[in-house]
């Protein structure tokens, strides 16, 4: 009884591990952005408008996950199984304007794809905002 009890015990323990590691390696895998859009540049200028309108369309689009000042603290965040990520965050500020426009536009996982909810323009205004959040 004891052995049947100790391998039931052993077998659950490597289980929840297994699971575990599991979870973890889809929230950590790389997201991959195609060549031709990491090196899209941003049409919409960095400026007081510019940065004020990607701000209420981040603020209607993206802050429930986000947050409103990018670390990831939204209302909704803890609800979904992928990491949410830090905006201020100095590996997300490295990337591109295209490699974030690729993200926004395509989705993946939680994160849903804003291709025709949200013009190409306004997901730009957003990034323009998103660097705002730099530390």
């Amino acid at each position: 009884m004891k052995t049947k009890m100790r391998i039931s015990l052993f077998t659950s323990l490597v289980l929840f591990v297994a699971f575990g590691l599991v979870s973890f390696i889809k929230l950590q895998k790389p997201w991959t952005v195609p060549d031709e859009y990491k090196n899209k540049k941003n049409p919409i200028k960095s400026n007081s408008a510019s940065i004020s309108e990607g701000k209420d369309l981040y603020l209607k689009s993206c802050s429930n996950c986000h947050g409103k000042t990018g670390l990831g603290d939204g209302p909704k965040a803890k609800l979904i199984d992928t990491s949410v990520g830090d905006f201020t965050d100095k590996s997300f500020q490295s990337q591109t304007d295209g490699e974030m426009f690729y993200k926004t536009f395509k989705g993946r996982d939680d994160m849903p794809g804003y291709k025709g909810k949200v013009s190409d323009d306004d997901i730009w205004k957003m990034i323009v905002f998103m660097r705002t959040f730099k530390k």
